[in-house]
């Protein structure tokens, strides 16, 4: 509701125009600016969109100056210590928590569409043995369209549903084959008997010539980390999920699309970062000289895993996953593994040194989840793909969330244009 305005004035002018404030629930209201261009012949201009709402969601709210997450109003808190991956992915697509029988009936949907096309399983032989693992997914993703195209009326509520369980069900299958696929080892099929997690650690890990047994630990933390990514709001994959869809184009090119996005270093790859950052340390006797150059804005080396853009103060998640994964290092490979303790102790420093909690540069979600999937083994080109098995939950419901809005509008950002005047075509003869 726009009960609040505030008035524009062209100062060459004089003319006045009334601009509504919309306001949500919870957080910053909304200036609405739609009249600028018809009053006044002019665009807003918002590099990045940092100041801009582009849509309006009841899916996830953040609170950066506060360090708040919610997911449909529930604090990221309290879903990581009492929830599961496929809980919080019901409410994320249909908005409430589920009850015993909604959730043993979506558990169900979900094993049922585990299993990916044959004919889709033999395309991955025709990528390359050390293909990126993302460009895999991010290709079979897309190519789904082909395979499961009895189901793709956007209009249909029940064909977004159907869409919904099986996106959900089948990345981790696709992204455990994109795997496999590098390994030059025989694809694992998924086992309906096991729980989200601990299939897809079946599935990355068990091999057909002896018995695969799951750490009941790592099957624990990788569902806490699939929670803590499940969604965060209108960011760049997000965004690009909704823009894509906007067209309506069909899902499966939507959420290919979103992947396409994450794969950014800037996005999905901080973690894979933070592991580089620690390698190129080396050892702990050279942090001090690393935090030197840090300080030296100079020197343009960044400290990876540490402050993030939305959250000014603490990143929620981060406080959550610390604890997750000091747990797993207790138990699995410190010893053999110098870049956990390595990490252990730069936390450790950074957490102590005034320069860096003066500027509320803290360890970030990208710092643990990094730290965690070394310590499962999880080769460093996997991060980003386990970041998207998480994400897909929540590009689901904000593409649902979309298409069922009857005020869609496709995506169309406008520009300012610096370029040349217009002009008249020279002949190649006459141009010197």
């Amino acid at each position: 509701m726009a009960t609040k305005k505030l008035e524009l004035t062209d100062a060459a002018s004089g003319k006045k125009t009334e601009l509504p404030v919309r306001s949500g629930t919870i957080g910053p209201g909304v200036v609405d600016i739609s009249a600028l261009t018809k009053d006044h012949g002019v665009f807003t201009f918002d590099p990045g969109f940092m100041a801009t709402a582009s849509t309006e969601s009841k899916i996830t709210y953040i609170d950066g100056d506060a360090g708040v997450l919610l997911y449909r109003g529930y604090p990221i808190e309290q879903l990581a210590q009492h929830s599961s991956f496929l809980e919080v992915a019901y409410l994320l697509l249909y908005g409430e928590l589920p009850t015993p029988k909604q959730i043993a009936e979506f558990t169900t949907n979900i094993q049922r569409h585990t299993m990916i096309n044959e004919s889709l399983l033999r395309m991955y032989n025709g990528f390359h043995y050390n293909a990126h693992p993302m460009a895999q997914v991010s290709g079979i993703v897309a190519s789904m369209a082909a395979f499961y195209h009895d189901s793709m009326d956007i209009n249909n509520p029940r064909n977004r549903e159907i869409f919904a369980h099986r996106i959900i069900a089948k990345i981790p299958t696709i992204s455990a084959a994109a795997y496999k696929h590098s390994l030059g080892q025989p694809f694992i099929y998924p086992r309906n008997d096991l729980g989200y997690a601990s299939n897809l650690l079946h599935m990355l890990y068990a091999v057909p010539c002896e018995p695969y047994n799951i750490d009941p630990l790592a099957a624990e933390a990788l569902d806490l980390l699939l929670i803590l990514h499940a969604d965060h709001e209108q960011n760049a994959s997000t965004s690009t999920v909704r823009l894509a869809g906007s067209t309506g184009a069909n899902p499966y090119g939507a959420i290919s699309a979103g992947v396409s996005a994450l794969w950014g270093p800037a996005h999905g790859g901080a973690n894979e970062a933070v592991l580089e950052m620690l390698e190129s340390i080396g050892t702990a006797d050279n942090i001090p000289r690393f935090l030197e150059k840090v300080k030296d804005k100079a020197s343009n080396v960044r400290l990876m895993g540490f402050g993030h853009r939305v959250y000014k103060n603490f990143d929620p998640r981060a406080k959550i996953i610390r604890e997750m994964c000091h747990k797993v290092l207790a138990k699995m490979g410190r010893a053999d593994n110098p870049l956990l303790e390595l990490a252990l102790r730069l936390e450790e420093i950074a957490l102590h040194d005034e320069y860096f909690v003066s500027r509320k540069l803290y360890p970030n979600v990208d710092f643990y989840s990094g730290i965690i999937y070394s310590a499962l083994n999880i080769p460093r080109s996997m991060f980003t793909v386990m970041f998207a098995i998480a994400r897909t939950a929540g590009w689901v419901a904000h593409w649902q969330e979309m298409i069922s809005d009857p005020g869609m509008k496709i995506g169309r950002p406008r520009q300012l244009y610096t370029g040349p005047e217009q002009r008249d075509y020279t002949a190649i003869g006459k141009r010197s």
